[in-house]
C-alpha cells in the first residue's frame, strides 16, 4: 500500500514537531512517522533557553511553558577551601541583563512535545497532530532524475509498522530520527567528529539535604570531582550532572553516582530519596557531512548534529532546525517562494552545527578538574568564562551569513544601531496604538509564516515625516500587493508594522497610511493591531523601544523581519526599491489582482 504526502517527518522529536507546527499553521499536508508506540513519556533534555521560549513566544504557546517550568534566575558558585569542604564563593545572574525579555526555563522534554503536539491539533483543520505511532523507517530513497519538478514527489520511504510494510511516497522528507538516524544511514551520510574520554553521570533525583543552593542552579567544583545541580520543574525534582573522568560508562552504576554525589557535598549531607532516572555517558562531538539529498530530504536535530548536554544545545538546536525549516518548506509548497529558498537550510544550519560543535568542544573542558589544574584555571576564571558563555548558551549568539534572505552587506547598520542583520530581532515594549495596550513588539509578528517590515517612521505630527511616511506607504503597498496572491488577505505574505514615536494622544487614526490598517479576515474588517507607539503606558511605564533598538526618531528606520524572526535588512524609509530587490530574490510575483 502506497502514500502519498507533501512533507513526510521521520521521528517525532522536538526538531519534527517543531517543524511540523509550522506546516499544521499554514495548511500543509504532512505526516510524521514516530518508532515509539505513543508519546514521549519521560524526556532526558529539559533546559530550554530564552531564544526557545521566544520561538513558543510565537506560536502562542508561551504561557504554559513559562507557568509549569522551573525559571532560572540565579547561578551559585562553589568550590573546594583548605580542608576539602566546599564553600559558596560567588552568585551570578543567569542571563545577561536586557538579553532577552524571556528567560532560561527548565521543563522536561516530554512536556515541551505534548505543548507543541496540543497546538498542532489546534491549527489542524482535522483536529489531528498527523503522528503516526509505531513506525520504523527502513529506506529512505530520492529518485534524482525527477528531484528538479516542483509537481514531482522524488521522495520514497519504505516503513514496517507491526511488520507490515508501508510505502510514503513525498515531495519533501525530514530526517529527525536522532543520533542513530536511519535516514542518514539510508542516504548514506557519516557523522564526522570525535568522541572525547570525558565520562559524566547524570540522574534525576528527589534529595534529602542541608546545601543550601539546592533550588539553584548550581556549579561544584570539589576535591571530589565536578557536579551541576539544575533544579526542576515541580519544586522537589533535582537534577545532578556528575564528572566521572575517563572511566567506561558502561561500568557505572546508580550506586557510584549517589556516592560521588554524597562526597562532592561535603560538608554538607545528601540523602537521595528517590531516582527517577539516571545514565552515565560519554561526551561526543559530530556532525553530518551532508545536510541534505538534492534539496529534497534534509537533515535535522540529532540526525545532523550531536554534542554534550552540558550547554544545554541538543533538545533547543534541534527546534531551532525544525523552526528554521518549517516556515521554507510551507511557502515553496505554496507557490509563494522558490525552491532554492530551501537551500539556505543547509547554509545556515550547517555554519550553526559547526559553531555549536567548536563551541562544544570548548565548553565542556571548562568542568574538567584535570584540565583546570594543567591550563591554571582558578574558580574565578572558570567563573568568569561560564558567565561570558551565556549569551551563547541562551541561543542569542546565531548570526546568519549572507543569501537571498540575509542582506547585511546592502544594509545601513547606522539606522538601528543596536540591531545586527543575520542575527533575531529583540523585543522591546510598545504601545499599542488602537486600545493603550502595553505588549512586547514581537508579539505583532506572529509565526504564521508572514514577513515582516517593522516601519520605525519617527513623530508623524510633524510635516515632514507623515510626508515622507505617506511616500513610504504608496510604495510598500505596491510591493505587498506585487508578492500576495489574488483573493488572499493583504498581510498574508508581507505584515506591515508601524512603530511611531509621538505622545499616543495626541496622535489622530486618519494620520496612519492605509496600508498599516488593511482589510482582512472573514468580515474584511480593518485591522487595528499593527500600529504601535513608543510611549509611556497607564501601567507598564515606557518602554524606549526606539532607544532599545538604537533608532533615531528624526531618521526612522526600517527593518524587514523573517517568519523566523531573524532580520534579513535594515534600510532608510526610502529605500523602496531595496525592499524590493530583496523580496524579488525569493518570493514570486503576482502580476493579477481581484478585489475581494
Amino acid at each position: 500500500m502506497t502514500q502519498q504526502v507533501d512533507v513526510l517527518i521521520c521521528g517525532g522529536g522536538s526538531a519534527g514537531l517543531c517543524a511540523a507546527l509550522w506546516l499544521a499553521r499554514c495548511g500543509i499536508d504532512f505526516k510524521i512517522l514516530e518508532r515509539r508506540p505513543g508519546p514521549l513519556k519521560m524526556g532526558q533534555a529539559d533546559g530550554v533557553q530564552c531564544r526557545t521560549v521566544e520561538m513558543f513566544e510565537s506560536f502562542g504557546i508561551s504561557d504554559e511553558l513559562l507557568k509549569e517550568a522551573y525559571h532560572v534566575l540565579e547561578l551559585s558558585f562553589w568550590s573546594s577551601d583548605d580542608t576539602g569542604a566546599i564553600k559558596r564563593n560567588h552568585y551570578a545572574p543567569d542571563l545577561e541583563p536586557g538579553l532577552s525579555h524571556q528567560p532560561h526555563v527548565i521543563l522536561n522534554q516530554a512536556r515541551m512535545n505534548a505543548i507543541i503536539t496540543d497546538e498542532m491539533r489546534r491549527s489542524s483543520s482535522s483536529g489531528q497532530a498527523n503522528i503516526l505511532y509505531g513506525y520504523d523507517v527502513r529506506t529512505v530513497l530520492v529518485d534524482s532524475a525527477v528531484s528538479g519538478d516542483p509537481e514531482a514527489y522524488p521522495v520514497t520511504v519504505n516503513a514496517t509498522k507491526d511488520e507490515f510494510q508501508q510505502i510514503f511516497k513525498a515531495k519533501y522528507a525530514l530526517g529527525c530520527d536522532g543520533a542513530h538516524s536511519l535516514v542518514r544511514k539510508s542516504l548514506g551520510f557519516k557523522m564526522i567528529g570525535d568522541s572525547t574520554d570525558a565520562v559524566w553521570g547524570v540522574m534525576d533525583v528527589y534529595p534529602r539535604t542541608n546545601f543550601p543552593d539546592i533550588r539553584k542552579k548550581a556549579l561544584l567544583n570539589s576535591a571530589e570531582g565536578n557536579l551541576m545541580i539544575i533544579p526542576r520543574e515541580g519544586d522537589s525534582l533535582v537534577r545532578f550532572y556528575i564528572e566521572l573522568g575517563q572511566v567506561d560508562p558502561k561500568k557505572i552504576s546508580l550506586e557510584d553516582l549517589q556516592l560521588r554525589a554524597r562526597l562532592i557535598f561535603k560538608p554538607y549531607t545528601m540523602h537521595i530519596v528517590e531516582t527517577c532516572w539516571w545514565s552515565a555517558y560519554a561526551i561526543g562531538q559530530r556532525r553530518a557531512d551532508y545536510f541534505t539529498k538534492d534539496h529534497r530530504v534534509f537533515l535535522t536535530g540529532d540526525a545532523c548534529h550531536t554534542h554534550s548536554p552540558k550547554a544545554g544545545q541538543g533538545m533547543n538546536v534541534s527546534l531551532q532546525d525544525g523552526y528554521n525549516i518549517g516556515w521554507k518548506l510551507a511557502a515553496v509548497l505554496h507557490g509563494l517562494a522558490v525552491p532554492e529558498l530551501l537551500e539556505t537550510y543547509v547554509s545556515e544550519r550547517q555554519k550553526t552545527a559547526k559553531e555549536l560543535i567548536d563551541f562544544d568542544r570548548h565548553f565542556p573542558k571548562l568542568f574538567s578538574t584535570s584540565y583546570r589544574r594543567e591550563h591554571g584555571i582558578t574558580p574565578e576564571h572558570f567563573r568568569e568564562q561560564f558567565v561570558k558563555a551565556g549569551r551563547y548558551t541562551a541561543g542569542q549568539a546565531i548570526k546568519y551569513d549572507d543569501s537571498m534572505i540575509v542582506s547585511a552587506s546592502t544594509s545601513d547598520h547606522s539606522l538601528a544601531e543596536k540591531l545586527t542583520v543575520g542575527m533575531r530581532f529583540p523585543s522591546a515594549q510598545v504601545v499599542r496604538f488602537c486600545d493603550a495596550r502595553a505588549l512586547q513588539l514581537v508579539r505583532a509578528l506572529p509565526a504564521t509564516s508572514q514577513w515582516h517590515i517593522v516601519v520605525f517612521a519617527g513623530d508623524i505630527r510633524q510635516g515632514t515625516i507623515s510626508t515622507r511616511l505617506e511616500r513610504l506607504s504608496k510604495g510598500l503597498d505596491t510591493i505587498i500587493q506585487d508578492f500576495t496572491p489574488c483573493n488572499s488577505d493583504p498581510d498574508s505574505v508581507i505584515n506591515p508594522i508601524l512603530v511611531i514615536s509621538a505622545k499616543r494622544t495626541e496622535v489622530q487614526q486618519e494620520q496612519i497610511p492605509h496600508v498599516f490598517t488593511p482589510l482582512t479576515g472573514k468580515w474584511k474588517m480593518t485591522c487595528l493591531f499593527k500600529v504601535f507607539v513608543d510611549d509611556e503606558s497607564y501601567n507598564s511605564g515606557h518602554g524606549y523601544a526606539y532607544e532599545a533598538y538604537g533608532v533615531s526618531p528624526s531618521r526612522g528606520a526600517l527593518v524587514i523581519v523573517r517568519p523566523d524572526h531573524y532580520i534579513a535588512k535594515v534600510c532608510s524609509l526610502e529605500d523602496i526599491e531595496g525592499v524590493r530587490l530583496l523580496f524579488k530574490g525569493f518570493l514570486r510575483q503576482h502580476s493579477h489582482h481581484e478585489t475581494a
